[in-house]
């Protein structure tokens, strides 16, 4: 079941526990998002899994899909399609993964 979530405090809660609640929100909206678009593939444990292998190199393919992924769910809803991947890439590249969980998540508040 998809749920929305409070942006703001999903970012309080990331940073008062040092970052943990920031995995659970990765590995549940990459879920949300995977089922969203129909993709059964994209899951988030694969992807933690594979960004803590690659030492968080991975996190880039990963913002670059999650993009893509929430583009196709756009799509299949009739909705105005905004592929952020790209920006979504830049800014994970910089070291801010946590603001593309936050658009992330306002796109799928909006669809939910």
């Amino acid at each position: 079941m998809i749920q929305q979530r409070s942006v703001g405090a999903s970012i309080i809660l990331s940073l008062i526990t040092c970052g943990i609640y920031g995995i659970y929100w990765f590995i549940v909206l990459t879920n949300e998002v995977g089922a969203l678009s129909r993709d059964q593939s994209f899951t988030g444990g694969k992807h933690f899994l594979l960004t803590l292998i690659t030492c968080g190199i991975w996190s880039l393919v990963w913002a670059y899909q999650i993009g893509k992924n929430v583009a196709e769910a756009q799509h299949q809803r009739g909705m105005a399609v905004s592929d952020n991947s790209a920006l979504y890439l830049i800014v994970s590249f910089f070291g801010l993964g946590i603001i593309v969980y936050a658009l992330v998540q306002i796109d799928v508040n909006k669809m939910v």
